[in-house]
C-alpha cells in the first residue's frame, strides 16, 4: 500500500516536471516568436523612417541645389554688371588720358614759342643796349650808376620826409606802449639793490683779541690768510677788524671761520684749520639752501639738484658791485612780467632770467665768457634749447626768440636800475673817454660828449658836411660801433644833433 502511494507520488511528480518542462517550453517558443514579431516591426519602422529621412534629405538637398544655382546666376548678373561699369570707366579714363597729352603737348608747344619770344626779346633788348651805350658813351653800369645818383639827389628830401613821418607815426605809440610795459613790470617787481663791497667786518669783544688773532710772531694771522686766500688787516679801528678779498666766498668762510673762534675763545693753527672746515661746510649748506629758496621763490619745477646747487653760488658772486643771485631774480620776475603783457611763454621768461647768469658761478673755474659757459651748463643738464639759448641770447644784438628778447630787456632794466651797480671813479672816466673816442674818429663829427653817466652820446656834426639823411646813417653807425669795441652795461643812446647857423651883420 505505502509503496504503491510511493509509486503514485513518484509518477505525480514526473508527470508534473514534464508538464511543466512542456509549459515552460510553450511559453518560452511564445515570448520568441512575440520578440521576433517586435523585431520584425523595428526593422520595418526603423526601415520606413530610413526612406522618409533619405527623401528629407533628397528634398533638402534639391533645395540647396536650387538655391545654389539662384545664388550663381545673381553673382553672375553681378559680376556682368561690374565688368560693364569697369569696361566703361576703363574707355572714359583712356578718353581722358588722351586728353591730357593733348593738352600737355600744347603746353608745351606754347611754353616753347614762349622761350622763342624771349630769345627774340633779350636780343632785341640787347641790341638796344647796346646802342644806347654807343650813343651815350657810357657802360650799362656807368649809366645806372649816374641815374641811381640824380635820383638820390633829387628825392632825398622826400626820401627823409617820409622817414621822419613813418618815424613819427608809429614810434609815439611804441614807446607810449613800451614804456607802459616797462612801468608796470618795474612797479610789481621790488628787489633790493644793496651794493657788495670787497671787505667784510668782523666784530671783536674787545681790543685784546686783536692780538690773539694775530698769535705769535703773526702765525695766526698767517694760517688764516694761507687757508682762506684773504687778507686780514688789524689796525686802529676800536673792537673790529676787516678782512679783504674780491671774492664773497673767501670772505664769508674768513669771516664764519673768525667769529666762531672768538666765540670759541681757544685760537691757535690746529683750532683754526677746524674752523675753516666747518665754515665750509656751513657755506655749502647755505649756498644750496639759497639756491633751492630762489627757484622756490620763482615757482620753478624739474631742476636738477646740482643745478639748483650752481645757482646758489651765485648769492657770492658779484657784477660791478651787484649780486648776481639778487640780480637774476630780479630778472627773472621783470621777464615773467612783461611775458604776462605781451603774451609770450612766461614760464621759459622765468627760467631762463633765473639762469642766464649761471655761467658766472664757475667763469673764474672754466675758460671762456659766461654767456657760452652758461649755455654749456643748461644743456649738461638736459635744460631744453629754448631755455639754455637765453643765456647766450642776453648777450646777443638781435636774439633770435622772443623770450630771449624779453630776458635781454629785463636784463638791461636791472643792471640800470639806480644803485643797482656801481663802478670805480677811474674805470668810469675811462669809459666816457673810450665812448666820446669812439663817435669822434667818425669823418663829420665836431665834436662829442657822454652824459647821464655814459648812458647817453651826443655828437654834434659839421652841417655843411653831413645832411639830415646822413646823420640818420652816422648815428646808425655810429651805435654798431660802440656794440663792436665797448663794453658796457644796459644801453647807451646815440643822439646826433646837426646844427645849421647863419650869421650876418646889419651895419
Amino acid at each position: 500500500m505505502e509503496l504503491t502511494i510511493f509509486l503514485i507520488g513518484a509518477l505525480a511528480i514526473i508527470f508534473g516536471f514534464g508538464a511543466g518542462y512542456l509549459i515552460r517550453r510553450y511559453q518560452a517558443k511564445k515570448e520568441v516568436e512575440g520578440a521576433e514579431a517586435k523585431a520584425e516591426h523595428l526593422i520595418t519602422e526603423a526601415k520606413n523612417k530610413q526612406k522618409e529621412f533619405l527623401l528629407q534629405a533628397k528634398d533638402k538637398a534639391l533645395a540647396i541645389i536650387d538655391d545654389a544655382k539662384r545664388e550663381e546666376q545673381t553673382r553672375r548678373k553681378e559680376l556682368s554688371y561690374l565688368q560693364q561699369r569697369l569696361e566703361k570707366r576703363e574707355s572714359t579714363f583712356d578718353q581722358k588720358l588722351l586728353d591730357l597729352e593733348n593738352k600737355q603737348q600744347k603746353l608745351l608747344d606754347r611754353a616753347k614759342e614762349i622761350e622763342d619770344v624771349k630769345e627774340r626779346i633779350n636780343k632785341i633788348r640787347e641790341e638796344q643796349m647796346q646802342k644806347l651805350e654807343k650813343i651815350a658813351n657810357m657802360t650799362k653800369g656807368e649809366a645806372a650808376k649816374v641815374l641811381l645818383d640824380n635820383t638820390e639827389k633829387t628825392i632825398k628830401e622826400d626820401i627823409l620826409g617820409r622817414m621822419k613821418k613813418v618815424l613819427a607815426e608809429g614810434q609815439e605809440e611804441l614807446d607810449k606802449k613800451a614804456r607802459d610795459i616797462l612801468a608796470l613790470a618795474i612797479q610789481r617787481c621790488s628787489i633790493s639793490h644793496a651794493q657788495e663791497i670787497t671787505t667784510s667786518t668782523v666784530d671783536l669783544p674787545s681790543d685784546e683779541m686783536k692780538g690773539r688773532i694775530i698769535g705769535r710772531e703773526g702765525r695766526n694771522i698767517r694760517t688764516i690768510e694761507q687757508l682762506t686766500g684773504v687778507e686780514i688787516v688789524v689796525d686802529d679801528t676800536p673792537m673790529a677788524i676787516t678782512i679783504s678779498a674780491f671774492s664773497p666766498i673767501r670772505r664769508q668762510v674768513a669771516k664764519r671761520a673768525l667769529e666762531a673762534l672768538i666765540l670759541d675763545g681757544r685760537i691757535h693753527p690746529t683750532k683754526i684749520e677746524e674752523a675753516i672746515e666747518t665754515a665750509k661746510k656751513q657755506l655749502a649748506v647755505e649756498i644750496k639752501k639759497s639756491g633751492e629758496d630762489s627757484v622756490f621763490e620763482m615757482g620753478v619745477t624739474g631742476i636738477d639738484p646740482k643745478l639748483v646747487q650752481i645757482l646758489g653760488r651765485l648769492k657770492f658772486r658779484t657784477s660791478y658791485g651787484h649780486n648776481v643771485l639778487l640780480h637774476s631774480l630780479e630778472v627773472a620776475h621783470l621777464a615773467g612780467l612783461i611775458a604776462e603783457e605781451i603774451g609770450a611763454d612766461v614760464t621759459i621768461c622765468k627760467k631762463g632770467g633765473l639762469f642766464h647768469d649761471i655761467g658766472k658761478a664757475v667763469d673764474h673755474e672754466v675758460k671762456g665768457g659766461h654767456p657760452e659757459i652758461g649755455y654749456d651748463i643748461m644743456k649738461k643738464f638736459n635744460m631744453p634749447e629754448d631755455i639754455a639759448y637765453i643765456c647766450i641770447a642776453h648777450h646777443e644784438d638781435n636774439p633770435k626768440s622772443l623770450e630771449g628778447i624779453i630776458v635781454k630787456v629785463a636784463d638791461a632794466i636791472s643792471g640800470a636800475r639806480p644803485g643797482a651797480r656801481k663802478d670805480t671813479y677811474e674805470r668810469y672816466l675811462q669809459r666816457l673817454e673810450e665812448l666820446e673816442n669812439v663817435a669822434n674818429t667818425f669823418p663829420g663829427v665836431s665834436k662829442s660828449y657822454a652824459i647821464q653817466a655814459g648812458r647817453e652820446i651826443r655828437v654834434f656834426v659839421m652841417p655843411d658836411q653831413i645832411d639830415d639823411l646822413e646823420a640818420a646813417k652816422l648815428a646808425q653807425s655810429i651805435a654798431r660801433k660802440i656794440e663792436e669795441d665797448l663794453k658796457y652795461p644796459g644801453e647807451i643812446k646815440v643822439n646826433v644833433i646837426r646844427e645849421m647857423r647863419v650869421t650876418e651883420y646889419a651895419r
